[in-house]
């Protein structure tokens, strides 16, 4: 059994949402005055790998404490979408043997960024008819290898039609050093009560 960290690592130095400064890091206590360390975190809810609930994007949509932590456990199939240069549609995703309950991966050129690179505003983005594609094919869940799922799209219609379809959104993925093919994933977002996304650790399980 092998075990894939698939997570973005969070420093203060870590790419923000539109270059967003918002994780910092306060020593509360020094080992060499108090003869141990504490700190206090600040970051947002979208920093780094996160899940997003469906009440970031609609009103009545439920939080992150009420998902289900099955949603973004099972077992997962990371595509290789590396030749996609700007959007990923139905077309692209019609070859790729996605079934029923999946947690589908997206690959992309994102994944060759740095952690602590400036935010790339023109990002490879899961276009709407793609987000109806794997509605169709009924996934459980949508995870890609940047800090948003989609961008240049009125109203939303990647992250709404996801959501209306009861489909997890993982953002924030380190994908560069993963294969594609079947794993099993355990990504689970922190148990923050009334709010709309959360940090999460991110990891594959092979040969499980």
């Amino acid at each position: 059994m092998e075990i894939i960290d698939i997570s973005w690592p969070i420093s203060t130095a870590t790419t923000g949402y539109k270059d967003r400064n918002v994780v910092k890091f306060d020593e509360v206590k020094n080992f060499n005055k108090d003869g141990v360390r504490d700190h206090n975190i600040t970051l947002s809810t979208h920093s780094g790998t996160h899940v997003d609930a469906a009440a970031h994007f609609m009103r009545d949509g439920k939080m992150i404490d009420q998902m289900r932590p099955e949603r973004t456990i099972g077992f997962a199939k990371v595509l290789d979408l590396t030749t996609v240069l700007e959007k990923i549609t139905r077309d692209d995703l019609a070859d790729k043997s996605i079934e029923e309950n999946d947690i589908v991966l997206l690959k992309t050129l994102n994944s060759a960024k740095a952690a602590t690179e400036k935010f790339t505003p023109h990002f490879v983005y899961l276009e709407e008819s793609g987000a109806r594609y794997l509605a169709e094919k009924k996934v459980k869940a949508v995870g890609i290898d940047y800090l948003g799922i989609e961008h240049s799209q009125k109203d939303h219609p990647t992250h709404i039609t996801l959501m209306k379809h009861d489909i997890a959104i993982i953002e924030g993925l380190r994908l560069q050093h993963v294969d594609a093919g079947k794993y099993f994933c355990v990504c689970l977002p922190l148990y923050l009560i009334g709010l709309e996304a959360a940090p999460a650790r991110a990891i594959l399980i092979k040969n499980m």
